[in-house]
């Protein structure tokens, strides 16, 4: 597949889902919400950094000839793609192997510091509950299906959420 239409299926992937879980649905959890000033502002490095995270990971898998897009979302694949064939383990995949999913929840608790916003808080815990379970319960099985003993091994070296590579993690 042409690199430029992977492009295109890639932003508009990440137009429809994290920036919709990233952005979209804290502004209005915030509901109106202002910036409070002061210590606050801290709150942009993790926005920063979650958002760094996410468009590095994206090239990650574009360079892989595949897109972020999960598996049970193929019949949408000609407008956001599909993943890719083979297992991206590189880049920061070698200390989470959710990376795209941790900085999306750095983009919302970031949020939720910048506006000092409790609710945006909760948001974000409610997103890491339900990105926890599509994981466990969708993901890392349809994984473990197509990509065999490479994805055992790569479970065994790199833990779920974040942490050093090479040690024993769930």
């Amino acid at each position: 597949m042409p690199l430029e239409v992977l492009w295109i299926r890639g932003l508009i992937f990440t137009v429809l889902v994290p920036v919709v879980v990233g952005f979209v649905l804290p502004s209005a959890v915030a509901g109106g919400a202002r910036r409070r000033g002061g210590i606050w502002e801290l709150g942009w490095a993790p926005i920063l950094a979650g958002t760094l995270i996410y468009a590095l990971c994206l090239i990650r898998f574009l360079a892989a000839g595949g897109t972020p897009a999960i598996f049970f979302t193929r019949p949408l694949r000609f407008l956001i793609g599909e993943e890719p064939e083979g297992l991206v383990s590189g880049g920061l995949y070698r200390f989470s192997r959710n990376p795209m999913y941790l900085g999306v929840l750095l983009a919302v608790f970031g949020q939720a510091v910048l506006l000092a916003s409790p609710a945006l808080a909760a948001y974000g815990f409610v997103v890491f509950v339900f990105f926890h379970l599509v994981v466990v319960f969708a993901e890392e099985p349809h994984l473990r299906a197509t990509r065999g003993p490479s994805y055992e091994l790569y479970c065994r070296a790199v833990p779920r959420w974040l942490g050093l590579p090479g040690r024993r993690r769930s």
